[in-house]
């Protein structure tokens, strides 16, 4: 029987270690840049396009607006108390707030971790409590899950609506004084953002993810001349998929901030909504999960809005199997599709 390899031995070569190389020129990755620049870096080109878009009633906030706003949140995260490397929780559905929120934590240098606002309270306890939060964002309905931790660990309790008596309203974050951010000198490799797994094969666990890791990861996927992702400026992105896990923050959100396309926010899935909002907002890149494609083929509502803007279906999350993908794609004439 032959021997297994060991370092040092050669069978027909020189080298034990073979290293492949694309042809295409390498990507460039600015991993020194803190996440909330990377993002912007950019901005003079598209500073007045819409970055931001509310699916239903059609709000818009420009990327120049975004950026302000994330800014004074960080300034308003100061006042609260929140210092570098502090932990910020968001309890929050899809909404503009989510994005000011975590983009802010990010200019202050706190880590912003996200749960699922449907979490009883012992499951956001336990995130809370597991991640060392100080500060919880959250709206008015989900208060009575988080009011008992915050008594007992000293937190603060944010609403992005009209808050409960002992809460916080997110304006106190938005009208703060953007030119009183504290210098913060954030390394490459700290962290920015702490999600949990979702818990399939053990407990959920807290995944660190650096400035450096997110900038490298959205980079691989839309930089350089042969992106992963094929997004640009003059995209429309729909975001149905929850904020609070990593594909849709990644990339939907993170990805579409780098290149500058509008992205449409859903509140929740829902199947004429999304349909709607694909034709209202002429969506062109449509990030989604293999269960939302099944409610959509199943619903019998496809025929009745045009969704040719459409030119791209990304699926991630678990396969797309092709009979689902074949009976998607036959009522989008332009859409190529895609696995994340």
């Amino acid at each position: 029987m032959e021997e297994p390899l060991r370092s040092g031995d050669h069978h027909g070569g020189e080298h034990d270690d073979f290293i492949f190389r694309s042809k295409l020129p390498h990507i460039y990755i600015p991993d020194h840049l803190p996440l909330h620049t990377y993002c912007f870096q950019n901005l003079s080109r598209f500073k007045d396009r819409p970055c931001l878009i509310n699916a239903t009633t059609g709000e818009t906030f420009t990327y120049a607006a975004v950026q302000l706003t994330a800014r004074k949140v960080a300034a308003g995260l100061n006042n609260l108390g929140i210092r570098q490397g502090d932990v910020i929780l968001l309890l929050l559905h899809n909404c503009h707030q989510f994005v000011f929120a975590f983009l802010g934590g990010s200019y202050r240098g706190a880590i912003v971790t996200t749960a699922n606002p449907f979490y009883t309270p012992p499951e956001v306890a336990k995130q809370a409590t597991a991640s060392g939060a100080k500060l919880i964002i959250t709206q008015s309905t989900y208060v009575d899950k988080v009011k008992d931790l915050a008594t007992e660990k000293h937190m603060k309790v944010v609403c992005i609506d009209s808050p409960p008596q002992g809460c916080l309203h997110f304006s106190e974050l938005t009208e703060a004084d953007e030119g009183n951010i504290p210098a913060v000198k954030i390394s490459p490799e700290d962290v920015v953002a702490l999600p949990y797994s979702s818990g399939t094969t053990g407990l959920p666990k807290g995944v660190m993810l650096t400035h450096k890791g997110l900038v490298t990861s959205v980079a691989q996927q839309v930089d350089g001349e042969n992106p992963n992702l094929y997004i640009d400026e003059n995209d429309v992105v729909v975001c149905v998929l929850p904020l609070f896990h990593i594909y849709s923050l990644n990339s939907v959100l993170l990805c579409g901030l780098r290149v500058g396309a509008a992205i449409v926010i859903m509140h929740k899935f829902e199947v004429v909504g999304l349909l709607e909002a694909v034709e209202k907002h002429r969506v062109s890149v449509a990030p989604l999960v293999p269960p939302i494609v099944l409610a959509i083929v199943k619903s019998g509502e496809v025929g009745r809005y045009d969704l040719s803007s459409i030119r791209m279906v990304m699926s991630g999350a678990a396969p797309l199997g092709k009979d689902l993908e074949d009976a998607l794609r036959a009522n989008l004439p332009n859409a190529t599709f895609g696995q994340v």
